[in-house]
């Protein structure tokens, strides 16, 4: 009766050691993409323009954000919405799975005990208590969010240390037993061990973990290295399972990211698999038999990680080739996301918001790109009617339209996460660029309907008139033009052109509404004539009204504040020189 009390009591310690030793990986890898993960989630898909680059940089990023499924899964969203190529992808998956054998070398530092004198403060339980002591007096009394962050790291390791600690401990009495041994050497059978390694990994979603689980059940010596071997090479395989789930909706590229991961960690397990136990067959191994520790469990994880990718990285062009065979080309759909007829960016890049930020504002560039067609296919209409002209600015309206709310909806999903500030003012920008977009299109399109109706009852205008039209028209494309280039390039100085361009146009067009009122007086034009010529005046000024709210926006951001008015008021009052240049160069151009 007491050895069973004694088993369920070990049992039940060895689940909630691994539950906290599963909570304090997840917790610390949360605080490391948040500290560390912003910068690297950005550089990983802009600084991958070799194999060996992108090899590095996965190993880096991956041993920092501490796991290797994140980073493919990262990488499946970069190749799915065309920010990398399939095959840039494939260093980084190598890389990633090199990398995330870094987390096995810092679960060792739980088996260090402590002597006396300053040795002792080299245990596991002293560096655990100074870590948890530091780490709650930054959670708790810190109010930087990077700070606040880094006590999430280290309550996270000392959790995991803790839990790394109960298992060890739950296990410990297991050494006497004589059945347990019997189980584990059926595991030193290969075929056993890689599909038991590769099932565990499988229910537990991360290899780290489960590679954790081996170096806390070696610390009962149970574990030699037949066993082992085998067993890591199935947590490798297993450990795609969370990358696979990943791609599901992907395209063929995203698909085929995945599939990389999977094909790599089998390859390799085949690779040294067999040269392994082919030479081991001609020349048996003295070392099959040596008892295994967390430290050499962890350098024999990194080893068999390492020739994996030594062995494939000249191969990468054979594994993009393999993986194009195994996941067919579908038909494209264009280069535009589209889900549920909204035009928007990747959902699996939310858990990761400079992505995320970076994917609204190619969005929003490419819808910005859209509304300067509109303008100029509406522009052309005035002085060159046509029927497939009128439906090409109608087409963009309505694309605008799905813009609007496909990256509408994406970055109200976006302000749920955890956002610095700067990101937070990004975001900001985007909430109040993104409807002065939309409503350019929409007057885009009045300025069509205008023309069509123009073109339709005959209406001509007095050749004053259409020097005037086509001076302001010039007018109205140039600031839609610098307006979307500066929004495009997030350039400041170009921004900083618009305004004085839109004042330009303001005092334009209320000289053209008084000029057009003179020609009714002196019947050079009809009423007819005056209500069409108004209806494009009043377009083209809430045209550069909108150009204006994008362009103070950007300022805005740029001067770290988002008070409109008050900013116009210093804009105005300042009277700055740059302003005024500008003004005056604008006069002087489209002077009539």
């Amino acid at each position: 009766m007491v050895i069973i009390i004694m088993d369920i009591s070990n049992i039940i310690s060895l689940l909630s050691g691994t539950a906290l030793f599963l909570f304090g990986m997840s917790l610390m890898g949360d605080g490391l993409k948040k500290v560390a993960g912003n910068r690297l989630e950005i550089l990983l898909y802009k600084l991958t323009s070799t194999p060996w680059k992108g090899i590095l940089l996965g190993t880096g990023v991956t041993a920092v954000i501490q796991s290797s499924s994140a980073t493919s899964a990262m990488v499946v969203g970069f190749v799915n919405s065309g920010m990398m190529k399939f095959r840039q992808s494939i260093g980084i998956i190598l890389g990633s799975i090199l990398g995330t054998s870094i987390t096995g070398w810092v679960i060792c530092l739980s088996s260090l005990s402590g002597g006396g004198g300053w040795v002792k403060l080299l245990s596991t339980a002293t560096i655990t208590g100074v870590v948890s002591i530091v780490g709650i007096i930054l959670r708790m009394f810190s109010k930087k969010q990077s700070h606040i962050h880094t006590g999430d790291i280290m309550l996270g390791f000392a959790v995991l240390m803790f839990g790394m600690s109960a298992m060890s401990g739950s296990v410990a009495p297991l050494t006497e037993s004589e059945g347990f041994v019997s189980v584990l050497t059926v595991f030193s059978n290969p075929l056993l061990g890689i599909l038991a390694g590769a099932l565990f990994t499988c229910i537990l979603q991360s290899a780290s973990a489960t590679v954790g689980i081996l170096q806390a059940l070696a610390i009962t010596g149970a574990i030699d290295f037949s066993t082992a071997f085998p067993l890591i090479m199935g947590i490798a395989i297993g450990s795609a399972v969370p990358v696979l789930l990943s791609a599901l909706g992907a395209n063929a590229d995203g698909k085929r990211t995945s599939c990389v991961y999977l094909l790599t960690n089998i390859f390799g397990s085949i690779l040294c698999g067999c040269v392994f136990y082919a030479v081991n067959a001609a020349h048996p191994f003295s070392f099959l038999h040596l008892t295994m520790t967390t430290w050499t469990i962890a350098l024999l994880n990194t080893t068999f990680r390492l020739v994996t990718v030594l062995a494939l990285w000249p191969l990468i062009g054979v594994l993009e080739k393999v993986t194009c065979k195994l996941v067919k080309d579908r038909p494209a759909s264009g280069t535009e996301k589209k889900k549920n007829g909204q035009i928007q960016p990747e959902d699996r890049f939310l858990p990761y918001p400079p992505l995320a930020i970076s994917q609204c504002r190619e969005f929003i560039i490419a819808m910005a790109a859209g509304a300067r067609n509109s303008v100029f296919a509406a522009l052309e209409l005035t002085h060159s009617y046509s029927s497939e002209g009128y439906r090409r600015v109608e087409a963009l309206e309505k694309e605008s339209d799905r813009y609007e709310d496909g990256i509408g909806t994406y970055l109200m999903k976006i302000t749920r996460r955890e956002l610095n500030s700067s990101q937070n003012a990004e975001v900001s920008e985007f909430f109040h660029t993104l409807p002065d977009f939309e409503r350019i299109s929409d007057h885009a399109l009045n300025i069509a309907e205008t023309a069509q109706e123009i073109h339709q009852k005959g209406i001509t205008y007095s050749e004053n008139a259409c020097r005037e039209l086509q001076v302001i028209g010039a007018a109205v494309a140039d600031i839609v033009s610098i307006t979307v280039d500066a929004f495009s390039r997030n350039d400041a100085r170009l921004a900083s052109h618009v305004e004085p361009l839109e004042q330009v146009i303001d005092e334009l067009c209320s000289q053209l509404k008084q000029n057009h009122v003179t020609r009714l007086q002196c019947s050079e034009c009809s009423l007819e004539q005056g209500f069409t010529f108004n209806n494009l005046l009043v377009d083209y000024e809430r045209i550069s009204d909108h150009c204006s709210n994008i362009a103070l926006a950007l300022l805005e951001v740029k001067a770290d504040a988002f008070n409109t008015h008050e900013y116009m008021k210093k804009l105005e009052d300042a009277k700055q020189a740059s302003f005024d240049r500008h003004f005056q160069e604008y006069l002087e151009k489209y002077a009539l």
